[in-house]
């Protein structure tokens, strides 16, 4: 990456966090005045709460303030094009349903793009602790993305056994991709020391990224749902993929580079990938 480059996405990355800090915040206020559902997407279950909309009204008002001339693609907005060739990716609360039911597992998720590749990113935990717990991806002195938690280099677990590996995953709002994983699952639960559903890709991926989970894999996932966390593994030394899911959408799968390809292979005999 070049100097001049590795600038620019450094003061993104800073941005991302700044901006991200303060949209916790909201959410903290919003968790203390009590939750409610707003709306419904997918499903009857596929819920948004009016703080996923402020939460997202406030980081698409601090990111247009300080740079007019870059896109956004948000969860709960619609699409903002831009000309500066660098493009924001949110998820203002990703873990929705964790956070209606006061389940500590849930994450503000913002990733800057740049010339289509996502290049910084950050996700903060809010739920644990008064300042939450901040995942982040943005260049080193050298120009190479470092993975961070709370400022202290990240990486990937160890090697270990398929038999020893926690995976997490997640599962579709809709009834019938649910079917389709639960039998997969079946396959695949005595394989593996267990399976973790946690409810919140972006931190799945961060877990991945800092050792607390050997593999992440989930169908129907989208771009707001993993942009920084992807990166943040993928800079911790994991690899990830999208490949066609056995429920017709893209299927995510994320594992320590040593590790992944046996990931991959157990998730597809275990029936979670297309024919």
């Amino acid at each position: 990456m070049s100097t001049e480059r590795s600038a620019l996405v450094g003061e993104l990355a800073g941005l991302a966090l700044d901006v991200a800090r303060e949209a916790a915040v909201l959410i903290r206020e919003h968790a203390a005045a009590g939750v409610s559902v707003a709306a419904t997407k997918s499903s009857d279950i596929d819920i948004v709460t009016a703080a996923d909309r402020a939460t997202e009204a406030l980081i698409r008002e601090r990111l247009i303030a300080r740079r007019p001339d870059d896109a956004i693609l948000g969860e709960e907005g619609d699409d903002r094009p831009g000309t500066s060739g660098v493009r924001w990716i949110v998820d203002p609360i990703d873990g929705t349903v964790n956070f209606l039911y006061g389940l500590p597992q849930y994450a503000v998720s913002i990733a800057a793009e740049l010339d289509g590749e996502v290049v910084a990113g950050v996700v903060i935990d809010v739920g644990k602790g008064e300042a939450g717990v901040e995942y982040v991806a943005r260049p080193g002195e050298d120009g190479a993305t470092l993975a961070l938690r709370d400022g202290v280099p990240i990486s990937v677990r160890d090697p270990a056994p398929v038999e020893q590996r926690l995976i997490g995953t997640g599962f579709s709002y809709l009834a019938e991709l649910r079917a389709v994983q639960a039998t997969a699952l079946a396959r695949l639960l005595p394989q593996v020391r267990d399976i973790r559903r946690l409810g919140s890709c972006a931190l799945d991926l961060c877990h991945v990224a800092e050792g607390s989970l050997d593999g992440y894999f989930e169908e129907a996932v989208n771009l707001w749902d993993h942009a920084a966390g992807a990166l943040i593994a993928r800079a911790a030394g994991a690899t990830t993929t999208l490949v066609p899911g056995a429920g017709g959408h893209d299927l995510l799968v994320c594992a320590p580079s040593h590790g992944f390809d046996e990931l991959c292979d157990l998730t597809r005999k275990a029936g979670f990938w297309a024919e």
